[in-house]
């Protein structure tokens, strides 16, 4: 690697590191001064608190990835242009694709530990960053749906719950349905099931089994009946960000597994199985974004690259968020939603990095 390579590579990620160790701090300072009162109403501990920083400085840095590395690009590009170093290096015979090999290098590094923290670190920090904002921030909402759940279990199995406690395990007005095609061969109600952990079973009272069997019907009644089921009651209500808590391999099990019940939120576990693959892609755009808009000296300065640059940031934010609650809010294809952002701005990266060479 020649001496161009090194000199740009280290502005690249040592501006970059910079430009995280810069806004995450602010982010943690306007977040504490938000909560702050909640914490201390519900009385949080500091062990916790510092834990969920630490937690939120890996998902907020895991959410922004791109655009801090888009920022700090068109900000050491534009101080590379305005001391005309970047003219000095293509009079001196470096085409523009050889001066852009050194940003891909960078983003090649950056998009690798972009990979590894989302597939990995970000799940386990958005974890605890959501369970600390349930227990303490969102004491009185929800994480969950609790009432009226009904879910497909597999191809022949169904179940109804009206009310579902999720400290206890336990389900009320609990109605088991097994089918063998279009035809209902059992049904199972019962007051209320209980969880037991020790050996998986459920306990079920005021048990009533029907059966149907050549048009007859039979009835079966106990007081209380101990049996098994093909499912844990906590799985039939995942927690509402239980996709982000997941890394890669157990996320494909678990969408899986959705998708045999039948869930309505299979677009949501889409769209983030999607973003971990999506996110390193959006790093390589946008830094050719970034070279082709900043390596240009322009009159006005820095200032002039850096707001044309958030702008193009900010529109870059919107389709993403757009997109991504059409998909997970109605049959809006998942790979549609999330891949459409970098698509579009893949084509205007083509297009500015022509101009560019011209």
């Amino acid at each position: 690697m020649k001496i161009l390579d090194w000199y740009i590579l280290k502005r690249y990620l040592f501006t970059f590191l910079m430009m995280l160790l810069l806004f995450v701090p602010i982010g943690i300072t306007v977040d504490l001064a938000e909560k702050v009162g909640k914490m201390l109403e519900n009385n949080a501990p500091f062990g916790e608190v510092a834990f969920y920083y630490l937690n939120f400085t890996v998902y907020f840095a895991n959410l922004l990835f791109p655009l801090f590395l888009f920022l700090s690009v068109i900000w050491f590009t534009s101080k590379l242009a305005n001391n005309t170093e970047i003219v000095a290096f293509l009079s001196s015979g470096v085409s523009f694709s050889r001066f852009l090999r050194p940003y891909m290098i960078g983003a090649t590094i950056v998009a690798t530990v972009g990979l590894f923290l989302g597939m990995y670190l970000a799940p386990i920090a958005s974890k605890g960053f959501n369970e600390f904002k349930f227990k303490y921030l969102k004491k009185h909402k929800k994480a969950q749906q609790t009432h009226d759940v009904y879910q497909q279990i597999n191809d022949n199995d169904y179940i109804y719950v009206s009310n579902f406690v999720v400290s206890n395990k336990t389900g009320m007005n609990f109605t088991y349905e097994h089918f063998e095609g279009n035809e209902l061969k059992y049904k199972i109600f019962a007051d209320n099931i209980r969880y037991n952990v020790k050996d998986s079973t459920y306990r079920l009272s005021k048990y009533v089994k029907r059966t149907f069997e050549n048009g007859i019907e039979t009835i079966e009644k106990e007081h209380r009946k101990d049996m098994s089921f093909p499912f844990e009651l906590e799985d039939l209500t995942p927690v509402e960000y239980a996709a982000e808590t997941k890394s890669y391999g157990e996320l494909l099990d678990f969408i899986a597994a959705e998708k045999r019940r039948g869930s309505p939120n299979i677009g949501r576990y889409e769209v983030v199985k999607l973003k971990k693959w999506s996110l390193p892609v959006s790093i390589y755009i946008l830094t050719i974004i970034a070279v082709a808009v900043s390596s240009v000296k322009r009159r006005g300065g820095m200032g002039v690259n850096l707001a044309f640059g958030i702008a193009i940031a900010m529109i870059y934010v919107f389709f993403d968020k757009v997109f991504g609650v059409m998909a997970e809010q109605s049959n809006f294809p998942a790979i549609i939603a999330v891949w459409f952002p970098n698509v579009i701005f893949g084509i205007l990266a083509i297009y500015l990095l022509q101009n560019a060479k011209r």
